[in-house]
């Protein structure tokens, strides 16, 4: 017999607004009917795309993250826009960050980075038949792009040189389309 998890939401107060983020602070009675509070982070959503050339090349960003005060090795990613499509933000982010315009975007599912105190969701993408572009990057962002065969991008993540979870992810799964097809 299974047992509900579910937890039952009483209350709600957002205690930080930011730009990017909204922290809130929710009353909850659990399913053994103790009353908690849960923080958590409303997120407005991302996408990223892993975008593979003709010859079986990653073009990969390498960017600083305030966080971990360091450059990190990542896929294209970026986060959607009020109302816009998982699918328009990829593109979007892939044209911008790369240069790069793909044929085909396929879908390769939800990645949920942090589901323990935050309701991102990152919608990963394999782009192929690719052709470039001008860059159109931000007025705040700084990166570089490098193109690394994937067979050596796959290595990387499994002796952790990459530390990205959704670049992890992302590239393992294209990966697996790709050496299924």
């Amino acid at each position: 017999m299974r047992m509900d998890l579910t937890e039952k939401g009483i209350s709600s107060e957002e205690v930080f607004s930011g730009k990017l983020l909204h922290v809130f602070c929710d009353g909850v009675i659990l399913p053994n009917d103790t009353k908690t509070k849960r923080e958590y982070i409303k997120h407005p959503g991302a996408s990223c795309v892993v975008p593979v050339t003709e010859d079986g090349k990653v073009i990969m960003v390498r960017q600083f993250r305030y966080p971990f005060h360091r450059v990190l090795l990542e896929i294209p990613a970026g986060k959607l826009d009020s109302g816009e499509d998982p699918v328009a933000a990829a593109r979007r982010e892939l044209k911008e960050e790369t240069g790069a315009v793909p044929e085909d975007l396929i879908y390769m599912g939800p990645f949920y980075p942090t589901c323990a105190y935050s309701d991102e969701v990152i919608h990963m993408y394999l782009a192929r038949g690719l052709h470039f572009e001008q860059l159109q990057l931000d007025d705040d962002e700084f990166l570089t792009t490098e193109a690394i065969p994937l067979e050596a991008l796959i290595k990387d993540v499994m002796t952790g040189v990459i530390e990205d979870g959704k670049t992890q992810t992302a590239l393992l799964k294209a990966y697996y389309l790709i050496k299924g097809e």
